[in-house]
């Protein structure tokens, strides 16, 4: 059974279906890349996924279970993590405190306890300081832990963003344009710390316009245009399609390569 399944998956902005119809599957363990020009509903498929937009019709399953009708923060729970094509940190916090934070659903002690600061409050909330501390060791930024976040280059800032996804301990993560505005040495960075995301056991899907990393990176390609998959196989595969190719450079360009 895969991981995530979508089924007749549809969104609706007024009389524009930016997701028609769709059908996917991610497996466990692969890395996916979703592909396809601007407008073709790459970001809003990642909203639905995460319930940041409710279906217009259709599902999503998750490990088996219905999840389009669940909210984002109880997807989340369930082990799903995102980041996003912004920055969404907390720019005046340090490194450290931003982790933290995406820890706040994972909190058993209640909001009295943690308010008085009882002994179990103080206790979990050490132990998940630790754990975020873990994260940004396996990450490469423990020693910027206390740098503020707006301090930090922009290849660190997004580096932070799958961190602080990471807090959820997601079985899949959601990777939104993780390379965008890197310099080559950044870029080969992400690819290295996808790539032990996966060898730790997290599947991992990946929207990116870099065909460079996607080749080198995924599996398998998924290829969306007006919200419809047009291609899907390896990247072998996906490398000389002439529908995909045409997607992206229009007719007249069908005879170039994607990669």
């Amino acid at each position: 059974m895969p991981l995530l399944e979508i089924r007749g998956l549809t969104k609706h902005f007024g009389g524009l279906a930016a997701v028609n119809n769709l059908d996917m599957d991610v497996n466990k363990s692969e890395i996916l890349g979703l592909i396809g020009p601007n407008g073709a509903g790459k970001t809003t498929l990642f909203n639905l996924i995460n319930g940041f937009f409710p279906p217009t019709s259709g599902e999503t399953r998750f490990k088996g279970d219905v999840i389009s009708s669940l909210k984002a923060h109880e997807i989340a729970k369930k082990g799903i993590g995102r980041t996003f094509q912004q920055s969404v940190l907390f720019m005046e916090s340090a490194v450290l405190e931003n982790v933290f934070t995406g820890f706040h659903l994972n909190y058993k002690s209640g909001l009295l306890s943690q308010f008085l600061h009882t002994r179990e409050a103080r206790k979990e909330s050490n132990d998940i300081r630790q754990k975020a501390f873990d994260i940004l060791e396996f990450l490469g930024l423990a020693s910027l832990k206390d740098e503020l976040a707006k301090n930090l280059p922009h290849g660190h800032q997004r580096v932070l963003g799958v961190c602080v996804a990471l807090a959820c301990n997601p079985e899949l993560l959601l990777l939104d344009e993780p390379v965008t505005g890197m310099n080559p040495q950044e870029t080969e960075n992400m690819i290295n710390i996808i790539g032990q995301l996966r060898d730790r056991g997290i599947t991992i899907v990946v929207v990116e316009h870099d065909m460079k990393v996607v080749m080198s990176l995924c599996d398998r390609i998924v290829v969306l245009n007006y919200g419809k998959i047009i291609s899907e196989g390896s990247p072998e595969d996906i490398k000389g399609n002439r529908e995909v190719i045409e997607a992206y450079l229009g007719r007249e360009g069908a005879g170039a390569n994607v990669a």
